[in-house]
């Protein structure tokens, strides 16, 4: 019974921790999320750590990975009922390995467990981000995407700064939980000597206990310092933070110059519905953007977002060898032959390629998504997607999983060729770059455009198959900090939403109603020079990574001499 119990009472903590953890961000109860939820939220994780051993914290860990992305990602089902498995069987892994580790901080640290686990989950969110299976969603900082006096210090931290100061309450409140240690220590009447609580497994019984017993009536509690003095310094990097976004930074760029972008919605999901649904797409973005072009003032650009428009543009105008295809194209190419204000179209970029696609029953074709720049009909720039969703549009692993490879390919998933060009378009007032779809939710790569001499942020996306408003609020809060770590403006045209402008210091300024056809023309400033972000990178990120996994083989070797030497 009390060990039916104490199951009971860990997995109500891991329930506990997943809600809060979907409800930190966008979800279908609160449209924009409620950011002080993650400041609590992994608190019932970190709790339920000093209740379990090393071996069951890889089981609760799994657990948790796989209810809590359920939870926050339960869209992803609408583009197919394995996209959800798959997301939630890699976070199920990745968060066995996280609470292990975790455990081993508190096995090997015990009287400094949190801080050593604060640099672990730093450690993990990072490195989800990186290599194919590079997913940002979830990470922590991103709950706070309207918090703007606090996102401020994303522009020398990048997202990292704000997920360190959210976590840290969460890891202390948890180690004081599972160990009833709150910083006090016992000192002794008669000889003022100062005893410590040292945290171990079995609560505050067993602090009490391992300290000389029960406490003393010549013994008072009294804060110990040391103790003290990690929260302490996060209160006062909280408050510093918030004064440098309160104070030093805001900005209204009034005296900046600004260029206004036409930005089209046409609210369909592009790829569905065959040729007919092809023009029908054409005919409403021609429409929207007649509309914005007739409108004051005037734009300086106008933006289609991701793949608006399916038919391969130079496929069809180079071969012609679907004449449905080719007469869609060229009515679009003379349209855009008689405006005098630029477009940037989103398009599937194929080309025969025998080097890249050996296969003569394919015609060599190789395929990239792309955000091509048309003036005065003319294509004169274009960007290729270089970070690719993985199983969806990419999985080089087809000689290693090969069964896989087959499945994705029978499940009508579209793979597409990596670009490898970190393009930046240039016009007469501006320059801009267009990170494609979720390439925005990734800060390096915008670093990269900023860096190579980018004013405007372009995003152009297609979250219209979600059918989700969560999903594309998600999308919103991680492209709202790539505005932020650079001290640019961004803009996004999308499908179906969230069409909008940013402004450089994070705020929402303008957006379309999502799931209607619209256009919004956003006056955007144009502003020069880098933040410490944008030189600097992920350096934050990269520092706890490496200050995580070296305490732990510290740590583990430090454990085995000892080990040997009692021996």
């Amino acid at each position: 019974m009390k060990f039916l119990n104490k199951n009971v009472i860990n997995l109500g903590l891991t329930i506990l921790a997943a809600l809060l953890f979907a409800g930190s961000f966008p979800n279908p109860l609160i449209e924009h999320g409620f950011p002080f939820f993650a400041w609590i939220a992994y608190v019932p994780l970190f709790f339920l750590l000093y209740r379990v051993s090393l071996t069951a914290a890889v089981f609760w860990g799994a657990l948790y990975g796989y209810a809590a992305y359920g939870l926050f990602n339960y869209w992803l089902t609408a583009f197919h009922p394995l996209a959800g498995i798959i997301v939630g069987a890699i976070y199920l892994i990745y968060n066995a390995a996280l609470f292990f580790a975790l455990k081993l901080a508190i096995v090997l640290f015990p009287r400094r467990a949190y801080l050593v686990q604060w640099l672990i989950w730093l450690a993990y969110e990072y490195l989800c981000t990186l290599g194919f299976l590079g997913y940002p969603y979830g990470i922590t900082g991103y709950s706070q995407w309207r918090m703007i006096p606090l996102i401020q210090i994303a522009s020398i931290t990048g997202v990292w700064g704000v997920s360190a100061l959210v976590v840290f309450p969460s890891v202390w409140l948890g180690a004081k939980l599972g160990t009833g240690d709150w910083g006090l220590g016992t000192r002794d009447r008669r000889t003022g000597v100062l005893r410590g609580c040292p945290p171990l497994r079995g609560g505050a019984k067993a602090h009490r206990a391992e300290a000389g017993g029960e406490t003393s009536p010549l013994s008072s509690p009294v804060p110990s310092p040391q103790s003290l003095v990690p929260s302490i310094l996060w209160a006062l990097a909280l408050i510093a933070t918030l004064i440098y976004g309160i104070i030093v930074t805001p900005a209204d760029y009034v005296s900046a110059p600004k260029v206004n972008i036409a930005l089209v919605q046409h609210n369909t999901d592009p790829w569905k519905g065959g040729m007919v649904q092809y023009r029908n797409n054409f005919l409403t973005l021609r429409r929207l953007s007649d509309a914005a072009l007739a409108a004051e003032p005037k734009p300086d650009l106008v933006v289609w977002s991701e793949t608006a428009f399916v038919p391969r543009i130079y496929w069809h105008e180079t071969y012609r060898d679907d004449p449905a295809s080719w007469l869609l194209v060229k009515e679009l190419l003379e349209y855009l032959a008689v405006q005098d204000t630029p477009f940037v179209i989103g398009n599937n970029d194929a080309r025969k390629d025998p080097a890249k696609n050996p296969n003569a029953r394919e015609d060599y074709r190789v395929d990239y998504n792309a955000a091509m720049l048309y003036e005065n009909g003319k294509n004169t720039g274009m960007y290729r997607k270089m970070h690719l969703v993985p199983f969806t549009e990419h999985f080089p692993y087809e000689k290693q999983f090969p069964a896989i490879y087959r499945a994705l390919l029978n499940a009508d998933t579209h793979f597409w060729e990596k670009g490898t060009e970190t393009t930046v378009f240039s016009l007469p007032d501006f320059t801009f770059s267009t990170p494609i779809c979720f390439e925005d939710t990734f800060g390096y790569l915008s670093r990269q455009f900023v860096q190579n001499g980018a004013d405007i942020i372009v995003n152009l996306s297609n979250d219209a198959w979600s059918q989700s408003l969560p999903a594309q609020n998600q999308h919103l809060a991680m492209a709202v900090f790539r505005a932020v770590e650079n001290r640019r403006g961004v803009v996004r045209a999308t499908s179906s939403g969230q069409t909008c402008g940013i402004d450089p210091n994070g705020r929402i300024i303008a957006m379309a109603k999502p799931f209607t056809e619209a256009w919004l023309t956003v006056a955007i400033p144009v502003v020069k020079g880098y933040t410490v972000y944008t030189r600097q990178g992920d350096y934050l990120a990269f520092g706890c990574t490496a200050a995580a996994v070296s305490l732990l083989l510290f740590g583990s070797v430090v454990c085995i001499i000892t080990k040997r030497r009692k021996r």
